[in-house]
């Protein structure tokens, strides 16, 4: 159940508050040929099950951008602002991969709002929420990004 904020200034009063979880979502080799397709990114790595269980992970994996992808389907699971004209996705700040994603893995996002500034001219309130991506039933995460939001008035 996503964190729900009335306001975007209610934002300002919340930094350090962890906003929640998002719902597993699998990643099957149907969603990684998808993405190779979308990309580009046909790495063997990615597409060739064959090859792949005879490299270094047993299995394809996951394009990292791919996991970073699926944050945009997981932050609105976790968070909501009402109150706004819009939302904007801003960018971001940093981006890890620490673990790979086995295909058939499951995934979701775990969320804590870092900062919350007003933008200039009362345009609204710029977030920046640090996502880590766990993997289920492992120890390290899948990705960490610090994803910058943006919630106009």
């Amino acid at each position: 159940m996503a964190t729900v904020f009335a306001a975007p200034d209610d934002l300002l009063g919340a930094v350090g508050q962890h906003l929640g979880h998002s719902d597993w979502i699998p990643v099957d080799q149907a969603r990684i040929d998808l993405f190779a397709e979308a990309t580009g990114d046909d790495q063997w790595i990615h597409v060739d099950p064959e090859a792949a269980a005879a490299g270094p992970f047993g299995a394809t994996i996951a394009h990292g951008y791919l996991t970073l992808a699926l944050t945009n389907m997981m932050l609105p699971q976790i968070v909501r602002v009402e109150g706004i004209s819009m939302g904007i996705n801003y960018g971001v700040n940093r981006v890890r991969f620490p673990q790979p994603v086995l295909t058939g893995s499951r995934l979701r996002g775990s969320a804590t709002l870092t900062s919350a500034d007003e933008l200039p001219g009362g345009a609204g309130v710029q977030t920046v929420i640090t996502v880590t991506v766990e993997i289920e039933g492992q120890a390290k995460p899948a990705c960490v990004v610090e994803s910058v939001s943006r919630y106009l008035r």
